[in-house]
């Protein structure tokens, strides 16, 4: 078998690549090209970290806790099982391994023999390939992007080693500062880039992998940045071409050349202030700073860095005679200019002016940090309700029930800081407070549908007279629900509430294309309520907007973030509460246990859908955001999280979850009751599938969604009004009678799941899990590496 080492470096499209390679996973698998999971799903951080000399922290394994040596052991041998198990599996000709910060952070012989050892036992045919352009422009991108991490250092010491004549490879890291993690100072943040030498750089990998063994492409930006893409993985991994192309691969926008300035300038102090005893400054909040200065404006020329071109040139047009396809345009230099100045940060700009106004927060972090960490700690070592800890912080059931890879990852997690917690936010959550008001009478405006809920169902008989119900308590004018292939009478309920004059309802059988929700949500955009409507939202029938502010009522929410446009309605996920049987009661009275508001991991846990005014500014609505924005909107659109901050950076293009800057409960989340009881869970992983119920299909699942951690009574405040809208609605016979007999079918099917061996053992091992947060968030990662 042979294995390609896609090394990067960064900041010459690897990204790209790296996207449009994971999209065609299941196409490169038909070519008997393996794409694994376990390194990563697009760039293979993990390989990266667990190959790193255990001194040699860098941002990457700071930021995911991964700094000790033992945890990157862990790391290292779960690499190399996973990846041996996954190639006697697939049993390919050809596999493909890719990380940017491999070709761009590796600077150590002993990391490239660490790194050679966990290859050569899977192949002993193994191709380095890395993708390079002229230096100048790529030292542009790349010092833009180290500033925005962190750098403090300008340009004027990189340009004055290439005119030096020294070794440039050895002069970066002779110069680059002692690793401090905690205070800031990263090889990779602070120091020039080493890698610009290409000529060292072959050298350096075939003095471990073998002569002949690295290849250089040229990085073309029109190629990598159109059609052309395809052939270019065509012609890097000797593939046949794939058709198809991922719709939206996030650019890499450079940032003004004034905002750099800013950024530098700002990073100067703050590295300072990070010597100082006690502080701690988290990278999201850094990178907070940062986007906080911001300003538009020209990116850094790379004609202004002609003296890296030059430095390179005789060397690189050595490397074009031995590598022809680098003779294109992929060396030749931008213009030379005038030699590069740090430009004007403009508007009076001052450094030490914003850092007093960051430096409360700066106080504030640094202490939550202390105390989150002293929680960590004591969280690992207290009981779970249900079985005492081992001695390494797992529960007896964990210990059980958790295979090797999910140990191990529980390893990593439980002190890091992407472990569960609930220390955020601040509404009280457990407190049973007053119950909210009744909705005021509204009277919408003449050709105003007002806020539309675009819905899809499929059997959800028993669920759905009270999820309209509790909408329409809260402010929610209209709905539009798409239905296909039902059996249980979900149809016929939608029908009748079609008749009352409750909602819309459309039959969705004869969709087409990859996905029924997709083809409903493009139909949608077609009819009247929607085109007339103020506000819209497309959320599922296991899905309830939890207004948390005001009276709870969705334009109480408005009135609270009056300018914005979208809103990420992040999921909080409600497990099944300890509740088994199938039970005629509010889904919303039932289920008050889930996940705690700091989770991370996995990554489902922080999804969001988007609720959005209606004001033109994308083209089209999908499952969890709208998309194809409309250039002339863009600056109409204000996305703001669900405490009422401001997101729009991170999620006006792309993006369906919530990060670690970007979470926000205090005024909105929605919560997700993906299962409700166990045996509705059961019907859930039946219906619509052939008798499939491995672990992928059914315990990942559940291993996702049966969150317990937390209590969250926040939405019952909702229940008279709740209750006053459903009665009214079942006063009505005809639907009453439908939704009986709808809950009578699903008992019905419960009970011949129950009877199916498969289901029951499903049924049986669901109910055996019992793991706290850490624990469950290791699993479900060790699944991911594992599907």
């Amino acid at each position: 078998m042979r294995l390609y080492l896609h090394i990067g470096p960064q900041h010459m499209g690897a990204h790209r690549l790296q996207a449009l390679l994971s999209h065609h996973r299941k196409a490169l698998k038909a070519q008997g090209v393996l794409m694994p999971l376990a390194p990563g799903d697009k760039n293979h951080t993990r390989l990266y970290m667990a190959v790193t000399d255990p001194d040699h922290v860098d941002p990457l394994r700071f930021n995911r806790g991964l700094i000790s040596a033992e945890k990157q052991d862990h790391m290292y041998r779960m690499l190399a099982r996973t990846l041996a198990e996954d190639i006697a599996r697939e049993q390919p000709r050809a596999m493909i391994l890719t990380a940017t910060q491999l070709g761009s952070s590796l600077c150590r012989v002993s990391e490239l023999e660490r790194l050679r050892d966990l290859l050569v036992p899977l192949s002993d045919d193994i191709r380095i390939l890395a993708h390079v352009e002229d230096p100048a422009r790529v030292l542009a991108r790349t010092y833009a992007g180290q500033v925005m991490e962190g750098r403090a250092l300008p340009l004027d010491h990189d340009l004055a080693l290439a005119r030096s004549g020294e070794d440039w490879w050895q002069g970066c890291l002779d110069a680059a500062p002692g690793i401090d993690a905690a205070a800031g100072r990263f090889i990779e943040t602070q120091a020039a880039p080493f890698w610009l030498d290409y000529t060292a750089l072959t050298a350096f990998w075939e003095g471990t992998f073998g002569s002949g063994s690295v290849t250089l492409r040229p990085y073309d930006a029109a190629r990598f940045h159109g059609p052309d893409l395809a052939q270019e993985l065509a012609d890097s991994f000797d593939l046949a071409p794939l058709i198809g192309h991922p719709q939206d691969i996030p650019g890499m926008e450079q940032p003004a050349a004034a905002w750099v300035a800013r950024a530098r300038q700002l990073n100067a102090l703050l590295l300072k202030r990070l010597d100082q005893p006690g502080t701690v400054l988290p990278r999201p909040l850094w990178h907070s700073f940062l986007k906080e200065i911001a300003i538009e404006g020209a990116p850094i020329a790379p004609g202004a860095l002609s003296a890296v071109s030059d430095r390179f040139a005789a060397a690189n047009a050595a490397l074009a005679d031995r590598f022809p396809a680098l003779a294109g345009p992929a060396f030749v230099p931008d213009a030379p200019l005038p030699d590069w100045q740090e430009a004007d940060p403009e508007r009076g700009y001052r450094a030490s002016q914003y850092l007093l106004v960051f430096d409360g927060r700066i106080d504030k972090a640094s202490k939550a940090e202390a105390a989150g960490k002293e929680a960590a700690l004591a969280a690992v070592s207290a009981p779970v309700e249900t079985a005492a800890p081992s001695d390494d912080g797992l529960s007896e059931t964990a210990r059980r029930i958790l295979p090797p890879l999910a140990q191990e990852k529980f390893a990593h997690l439980k002190t890091s800081a992407y472990a569960p917690h609930d220390r955020i936010g601040s509404v009280a959550e457990e407190e049973a407070l007053p119950p909210y008001a009744p909705l005021p009478d509204r009277t919408l405006p003449d050709g105003s549908t007002g806020t539309v809920i675009v819905g899809c169902m499929k059997n959800e008989a028993p669920y759905i007279v009270e999820w309209v119900a509790y909408h329409r308590a809260i402010g929610v004018d209209n709905f539009l629900i798409y239905t296909n292939d039902c059996t249980d009478g979900t149809d016929e309920i939608l029908g009748r509430l079609q008749e009352m004059g409750v909602l819309q309802h459309r039959n969705n059988d004869d969709w087409k294309g990859k996905s029924p929700q997709q083809h409903a949500l493009n139909r949608s955009l077609k009819e009247p309520v929607v085109q007339q409507s103020d506000w819209l939202l497309h959320i599922d029938v296991d899905e309830f907007v939890n207004v948390r502010c005001g009276n709870g009522t969705l334009p109480d929410f408005f009135a609270a973030v009056p300018e914005a446009t979208n809103v990420a309605m992040t999921w909080r996920l409600f497990g099944h509460s300890g509740v088994t049987r199938l039970e005629d009661r509010f889904v919303i009275e039932q289920f008050d246990r889930c996940a705690p508001k700091y989770c991370p991991k996995p990554h489902t846990v922080w999804g969001f859908k988007t609720m959005f005014r209606n004001i033109g500014a994308y083209q089209k609505m999908s499952c969890h955001r709208p998309n194809k924005l409309e250039e002339d909107k863009r600056d109409q659109v204000l996305w703001v999280n669900g405490s009422g901050r401001d997101m729009t950076r991170e999620a006006i293009d792309n993006g369906w979850r919530s990060s670690k800057s970007s979470i926000g409960y205090d005024l909105l989340q929605l919560n997700h009751y993906a299962l409700r009881s166990a045996e509705s869970f059961l019907i859930k992983r039946q219906r619509g599938r052939a008798l499939h119920v491995d672990r992928s299909i059914g315990l990942n699942y559940w291993i996702r969604m049966d969150w317990d951690d937390a209590r969250d009574i926040t939405i019952q405040r909702n229940l008279p009004r709740l209750r006053a809208e459903y009665d009214r609605l079942m006063a009505d016979d005809k639907l009453a009678a439908l939704h009986r007999a709808g809950l009578e079918w699903h008992r019905a099917k419960a009970a011949e799941l129950q009877a199916t061996p498969e289901f029951r053992t499903l049924y049986d091992q669901a109910l055996e899990i019992r793991l706290n947060g850490t624990e469950r968030a290791a699993y479900a990662l060790a699944l991911d590496l594992e599907s």
